[in-house]
């Protein structure tokens, strides 16, 4: 592959799990993980890898965000009234 496509992912990689850290809203964690997941995908698909790319993109980017986004949505922000 050619390696500048893989620098960009790699560099795009670094900057998604940057903001993800640095995320204030859950939300946004959960989608930029989610991102990131599925940057790896493209990353193992570039390298080579294609079985193990295509299940970081069911597992990782797909079922993982999914059950994320529910489980945000289900919790309760307890505040002290």
């Amino acid at each position: 592959m050619i390696w500048e496509i893989e620098l960009v992912l790699f560099l795009f990689l670094i900057i998604s799990a940057i903001v993800a850290l640095e995320a204030k809203d859950l939300l946004i964690a959960v989608v930029t993980l989610t991102i990131f997941s599925f940057t790896m995908a493209l990353l193992f698909t570039a390298m080579g890898g294609i079985d193990v790319g295509f299940t970081e993109a069911v597992i990782g980017a797909g079922v993982t965000g999914i059950l994320f986004v529910i489980a945000l949505f289900r919790t309760t922000i307890k505040t002290n009234d």
